[in-house]
């Protein structure tokens, strides 16, 4: 009884049976769809483009996320089922079109042989949740996809209206369950997200689950890019699947690409950021089908997968190849906060020896109801004269005598306590260079109720020390020259991007500012442990870019 509208295209030479490259859609646009599906046609596949139930000529109801996984199985079943078809169905596609393979492949039809997911969307990792913080972002994409058929362009018309909205969340200190009120337009699918703010079942029965992953034994190809709001879910997808598939074959393909641009073809620079000349050769669904190609039919790799982790280090011009991430993130410097400061004595020390006075703290005071302030927001543009500490505790490395790779995601803990029941930690992440030129790396946020267990929340106890993991930091890589440092600077996330947690210790999504009560006291213990993913950079002695 489910309907699914799809867009299918063949060569016009196509005389045998034939391999089928699949997108599955909630972004219904039968013109782009066309498009799509003659791409994949021109480069030797069957081309079809599907969207969920509900959209274009589909008389369902529309449910996004849901159903997907599902219903592109079902479709996989009838494609191999069909005189074209030889059997076998590739899956490939961005953001929602990355989240429904993995959806698909949560229930493993048969005919499905290979999928390219890039930046992968992921409810409970990435929009409207990150870490557990629901995000302000997008908040408008619900009716984006569901007020028609195909897409309601209107919604995102007027830019100043939405951030007016957001200001308005942010400074009156509603709660962001109002947010729709706000806007004035109920948003039925965005409540319902926000009535779940943990991994369970909800977001569970939509992809693989934990064990669900030793199912999935087909080539994946994974690509992200260190500027994308959303790898964290790309990346999380990866280490689910290595860490209960151990046979997983499972690469990444990862350089310093937004959203858009790691779907496609990248521009020259991102921000203010020149891109290396070897990052300008990524094209995304030219690498995604000479790599089908060479699953399918054992034709050469695409040059820029070349092993497991495929990588470009910012500043070096080179792509290098690492055979996982873990082994990646085992290359790193461990580091431990001094209370001791710099020369100016406005920044404190990080060393590699833990303090001699582990109990010690720096502390914070923060007033939780004071709106006139936004702390732990990403600056930009990427490259700046100086760093805004936004009311921050700055942390810095000595100065690096030699050239170092800077590859991977920052880990370890952070032990800290508070006067209340919960709070948002996070913090910005720079290069300061010899020149003083301030480069900005990412951001991090994370629930220190949720920092254990993203699916069972364990509030903190008044003034009592807890020991905090960084968890889902995000991945970056960067030549770190002589001469230069680098500095995090840690606070509260409390800020317009995001809903503001309160440390009430009841749920997030429900607190008003009137209940901040007494002001936030958060102490940063010595013994907080900072993995920095730090070697020493060997230079490429080939001429291609490749190492």
């Amino acid at each position: 009884g489910i309907e699914l509208a799809t867009t299918i295209v063949r060569s016009r030479g196509q005389i045998k049976a034939n391999s089928t490259a699949l997108q599955f859609t909630i972004y219904a646009d039968e013109a782009s769809h066309i498009k799509t599906a003659m791409h994949a046609a021109a480069h030797g596949y069957m081309g079809i483009v599907a969207n969920s139930r509900g959209k274009r000529t589909s008389t369902n109801d529309i449910v996004p996320w849901e159903h997907d996984g599902e219903d592109a199985s079902q479709l996989i079943n009838w494609i191999t089922e069909q005189s074209w078809s030889n059997g076998s169905v590739v899956m490939y596609g961005g953001s929602y079109n990355g989240f429904t393979q993995w959806a698909t492949a949560k229930h493993m039809p048969k005919g499905l042989k290979a999928m390219a997911p890039y930046v992968a969307a992921n409810l409970i990792t990435g929009l409207p949740y990150e870490n557990n913080i629901a995000l302000t972002g997008n908040f408008e994409w619900p009716l984006f996809v569901t007020n028609n058929k195909t897409v309601d362009d209107s919604v995102y018309n007027d830019w100043q209206r939405t951030d007016n909205i957001l200001n308005e969340l942010y400074t009156s200190g509603r709660p962001i369950v109002d947010i729709d009120k706000i806007a004035n337009k109920p948003s039925p699918w965005l409540q319902k997200w926000l009535a779940h703010s943990k991994d369970d079942a909800y977001y569970q029965r939509m992809v693989p689950h934990q064990e669900e992953y030793q199912r999935i034994n087909i080539p994946v190809l994974s690509i992200t890019g260190y500027f994308e709001g959303g790898q964290i879910s790309a990346l999380n997808y990866l280490h689910e699947h290595h860490k209960y598939n151990h046979n997983a074959n499972h690469a990444l393909l990862i350089g310093p690409y937004n959203h858009a641009s790691a779907q496609g073809k990248p521009r020259s620079h991102h921000s203010n950021y020149e891109l290396d000349p070897v990052a300008l050769e990524k094209d995304t669904e030219e690498v995604v089908f000479q790599w089908f190609d060479h699953v399918l039919y054992s034709k050469p790799q695409p040059k820029l997968v070349q092993d497991k982790v495929n990588y470009q280090v910012m500043g070096t011009n080179e792509w290098r190849f690492a055979n996982s991430l873990q082994a990646l993130n085992q290359q790193k410097l461990s580091f431990y906060i001094q209370n001791t400061k710099t020369n100016d004595e406005q920044n404190y020390l990080l060393a590699h020896k833990p303090s001699s006075q582990p109990n010690d703290f720096i502390e914070q005071t923060i007033d939780m109801a004071d709106r006139t302030e936004q702390r732990n927001r990403a600056p930009w543009p990427v490259i700046q004269d100086s760093i805004h500490k936004q009311g921050g505790i700055q942390i810095e490395t000595p100065i690096f005598k030699q050239d170092m790779e800077l590859t991977g995601a920052i880990t370890g803990f952070f032990d800290i306590a508070i006067n209340k029941k919960d709070v948002d930690i996070g913090f910005n992440y720079y290069e300061i260079t010899a020149e003083g030129k301030v480069f900005h790396l990412n951001n991090y946020r994370s629930r220190a109720s949720y920092a254990d267990d993203m699916g069972n929340r364990r509030l903190l106890i008044p003034n009592e020390k807890r020991r905090v993991p960084i968890v889902n930091a995000r991945f970056t890589s960067k030549l770190i020259k002589k001469g230069s440092k680098i500095a995090l600077v840690l606070n509260v996330n409390k800020n317009v991007e995001a809903q503001v947690n309160l440390g009430t210790g009841k749920a997030v999504n429900h607190e008003h500012v009137s209940e901040a009560g007494k002001e936030l006291k958060l102490k940063w213990y010595l013994s907080s442990q900072i993995n920095l993913p730090l070697k020493l950079n060997q230079p490429d002695r080939n001429s291609n870019g490749l190492r």
